[in-house]
């Protein structure tokens, strides 16, 4: 395909043929847009109806509104479910439908507003949300239409528009002639109207404010040296919507935090990506190694500069963990060392739990490393050399004998998930978790997000498990009393990961507070940690208490038993 540079036809030979494909391809999308019930037509009539309505609305536009017939039936072809609200209001006949539809539009005023955001590709259900507030009518504000038309005419599919004006609606909001100088300045860096359309489909900010950073040379310097330099624009069919999913592709890198006018060369040499990858298979790999816990930039980097990654499965191999970290590197007495400390990863596990499993390990960023500056293809080579641990065999095969083997298989791919192994020792966890795989991964995830490390949480997990059976509330006020009441640090948790398994309003506040009383008021110049204060059986304490002083368990008493401030 052959970049096309410039153009040479007059500005209303193009508007016109530009309005003759929009009618087509307007046609084209109505006839297959789905209409939704309309439970006072019998459905045989339903086509015939919706296009008499859809002719009637037109010509309303047209002849009534003042607005170019093919933009009216652009907004008309456009509009199914606001269409179809009006449809739905009135008594249906074969013979006078179309009159009475006509009529409707007479006395009864519409929102022409709603017809038209929905006819750019703008969401029925959000529509509510982005209709102006004061403007019913176009002769109120009639901007964002002429903005739409001068759009339409230079290439944009009139119902992508709604792409532009959900990023960015300032664009809708400023004089047509600005709008045209911007798309005549894009042309100066090589682009033709129909890639241009799809880049700033794409990266709609170019329409929008003065850019206060400068992107916009930095991304035209990147998309010029892709496209025009590296000739990626051979591989793009030559439709704007093609140009628009190859843009996002791109986009997608940037979104991760990539300089805009950095990326040209680096870009180029890996294009085969933006032809052999969708958006949807770059996003998940993307997400793959972001949960490594790096930076996303480095993710982005990763991706370029090692392309081959992008064809790994990352979701059904199998691999041996002790295995993959002798692949990767590690010595024999790092390995025993590693082993002995997370025996809890130990075993077999999913490439897709690959990220947690570092990270459960604290070797998630060691292993980016090793991905982005060695052979990518290590991971790819990496076989399964452990056979199945014997004892996690036989539970596996009870699990699937049990009365509820979905529930516990579910609970155990919770953990598989978040980086324990298939081993003995994940099997005796297991048995010790309640709730279902979702809420077990719910009350992780609070606790992780609370601040608690990963690889500190699993071990926590691994010592008292059942600190995952409380609702996430629960923790968040033992926590919330922590480190606000107690003034400690959740890093005290690595040591005392039972704290969150104790009643806060019936053990830890009234021990912890009675012990703050007895300190304040001279009783106990020890001072005793948390967890001896809280562990404690009610017995050992009431004996403690009494060493303190002889009236300590009296004065206990009549401490539990007052009300609580």
């Amino acid at each position: 395909m052959q970049m096309q540079r410039g153009g040479g036809a007059t500005t209303t030979a193009a508007t016109m043929a530009v309005m003759k494909l929009i009618r087509g391809f307007s046609s084209s999308v109505a006839n297959n847009s789905k209409i939704p019930k309309l439970r006072n037509i019998p459905w045989k009539y339903k086509p015939m109806a919706v296009k008499e309505a859809r002719q009637a609305l037109t010509d309303y536009l047209h002849s009534t509104r003042s607005l170019p017939y093919a933009y009216a039936e652009n907004i008309s072809n456009h509009s199914s479910l606001t269409l179809s609200a009006i449809i739905s209001k009135l008594t249906f006949s074969p013979s006078s439908f179309s009159d009475s539809f006509r009529r409707y539009l007479r006395y009864h005023p519409i929102n022409e507003f709603e017809f038209f955001l929905e006819s750019i590709g703008i969401d029925y259900h959000r529509l509510p949300s982005l209709l102006p507030h004061d403007k019913f009518f176009f002769s109120q504000h009639r901007t964002p239409l002429h903005v739409a038309f001068h759009l339409s005419a230079f290439g944009f599919p009139w119902n992508r528009l709604g792409l532009l004006y959900t990023r960015c609606a300032s664009i809708f909001d400023s004089a047509p002639e600005e709008v045209d100088s911007r798309l005549e300045l894009f042309k100066s860096y090589g682009f033709a109207n129909t890639p241009l359309a799809g880049i700033c489909l794409a990266f709609p900010f170019l329409l929008g404010p003065p850019d206060p950073d400068g992107d916009v040379p930095g991304l035209f310097s990147d998309l010029k040296t892709l496209f025009l330099d590296f000739d990626l624009a051979a591989s793009v069919p030559g439709n704007v919507d093609a140009w628009y999913q190859f843009c996002r592709k791109v986009r997608v890198f940037y979104d991760l935090g990539c300089r805009k006018g950095t990326l040209g060369e680096l870009l180029g040499r890996s294009k085969h990506v933006f032809v052999d990858y969708s958006e949807d298979s770059l996003l998940k790999k993307v997400d793959y190694f972001c949960r490594f816990c790096v930076g996303k930039e480095e993710v982005a980097l990763l991706l370029l500069q090692k392309p081959e990654i992008l064809s790994f499965d990352m979701e059904t191999r199998v691999f041996s963990v002790g295995g993959l970290l002798e692949h990767f590197g590690l010595n024999a007495e790092e390995l025993t060392s590693v082993s002995q400390k997370y025996a809890h990863v130990m075993g077999r596990n999913k490439m897709a739990n690959l990220p947690n499993v570092m990270r459960a390990m604290n070797l998630d960023e060691w292993f980016f490393q090793r991905l982005k500056d060695g052979d990518p293809q290590l991971l790819d080579t990496c076989a399964v050399e452990e056979d199945l641990d014997t004892k996690f065999r036989e539970s596996l095969d009870k699990i699937r004998a049990s009365r509820t083997p979905v529930h516990t298989m579910n609970k155990l791919n919770f953990m598989l998930g978040v980086g324990f192994g298939e081993n003995a020792l994940t099997i005796k966890v297991l048995a010790n978790l309640h709730g279902t795989g979702s809420q077990l991964q719910e009350r992780f995830d609070f606790l992780n997000r609370a601040g608690i490390g990963f690889s500190n949480l699993c071990m926590m997990v691994r010592t008292m498990p059942k600190i995952l059976n409380q609702k996430p509330e629960i923790l968040e006020e033992k926590l919330t009393y922590l480190r606000e009441e107690m003034n400690t640090s959740l890093e005290y948790l690595d040591t005392f990961p039972a704290f969150l398994n104790f009643n806060l309003e019936n053990r830890i506040k009234p021990r912890y507070r009675f012990h703050a009383w007895l300190t304040e008021n001279g009783y106990c110049s020890t001072k005793y940690s948390i967890a001896s204060i809280i562990a404690t059986s009610e017995k050992s304490f009431q004996a403690r208490l009494r060493k303190i002083h002889p009236d300590a368990p009296k004065l206990w008493s009549k401490f539990c038993s007052a009300p609580a401030e």
